[in-house]
């Protein structure tokens, strides 16, 4: 099964088990009397909003180049993944927000069994985040990046919850104000995740630099083609999964244009033959250097 395929199984999968965990979250604070459940529970329904947007971008951007768009559509992924970063630091800030006025308000203690369900909900989060982000990195995609951030900082808050429930249970009534404690120490978490996901975002967005090292070895494939003596500009830019390259080749000044030209051909095939995430190569040719 290709890349492609294993995230829309993937994707299915997560909303299917999103669902889940937020109805049983929120079933379970209820009867628990732990309204920090139900509000990670109410979270939940967020996520999934999210998650829908940020699989659905990607899946657009996979789209090929049309008349409207003879670059592709790449970059709907990374304006996912922009909108993912803004929503952490959203859930960040309505955690907060929310900690600090519960902490204000007479507190009732928690059930025990909330704990069980907390310990399953923490290990499927994290089981979805590491099952996400493995494909996020294989494919570098800023939004399937951002959804697993949300499966973490998900299952950052639920331990939150469940160290301040651990922690009120055992203290009696004076710590039943733990959990909020410890729910803002994970906002803060969350904000600095979302901030970081926003960056790298809005970077691919503005057509930043990509990595030294990949540039690296984007100008070596191409100085080891035969009659090629130099490089002189190598430069990258990231639309979604794939890269657009500029190189600029220094050759004989003495060959013709037709030979010249052959050896930009002849560039351009070995970069895209060896490089499969090249989506095209743009090769100018230059008299070489005294």
């Amino acid at each position: 099964m290709t890349d492609t395929g294993k995230a829309l199984g993937l994707g299915i999968l997560t909303l299917c088990l999103n669902i889940v965990l937020m109805l049983t979250k929120i079933v379970t604070g209820i009867l628990g009397n732990s309204f920090a459940l139900v509000a990670d529970g109410i979270e939940s329904a967020g996520d999934i909003l999210t998650s829908l947007i940020s699989w659905g971008g990607f899946q657009l951007s996979l789209r090929p180049p049309d008349e409207k768009h003879p670059f592709g559509h790449g970059k709907i992924e990374s304006l996912a993944g922009m909108f993912s970063g803004f929503a952490l630091m959203g859930a960040a800030l309505l955690i907060a927000g929310h900690s600090l006025r519960e902490m204000g308000r007479p507190q009732a203690g928690p059930e025990w069994f909330t704990l069980p369900v907390l310990a399953v909900v923490i290990l499927t989060k994290e089981y979805l985040h590491r099952r996400v982000a493995a494909l996020s990195g294989s494919l570098d995609s800023r939004a399937l990046e951002g959804d697993a951030w949300h499966h973490r900082s998900d299952a950052v808050t639920s331990a939150a919850t469940g160290v301040g429930i651990c922690i009120a249970m055992a203290g009696g009534p004076e710590f039943w104000v733990a959990d909020e404690w410890a729910a803002l120490v994970a906002s803060v978490i969350i904000l600095f995740n979302g901030l970081h996901i926003l960056n790298r975002s809005l970077h691919e967005t503005l057509d930043g630099r990509v990595k030294d090292s990949y540039l690296d070895q984007l100008q070596e494939a191409a100085g080891e083609v035969e009659d090629v003596q130099d490089i002189e500009t190598c430069r990258a830019r990231k639309s979604g999964t794939g890269y657009f390259v500029e190189l600029h080749v220094e050759v004989d000044g003495e060959l013709s244009v037709a030979e010249g030209h052959e050896i930009g051909h002849r560039v351009k095939s070995e970069l895209l033959e060896r490089f499969p995430e090249v989506m095209d190569v743009v090769v100018h040719v230059e008299p070489a250097r005294d």
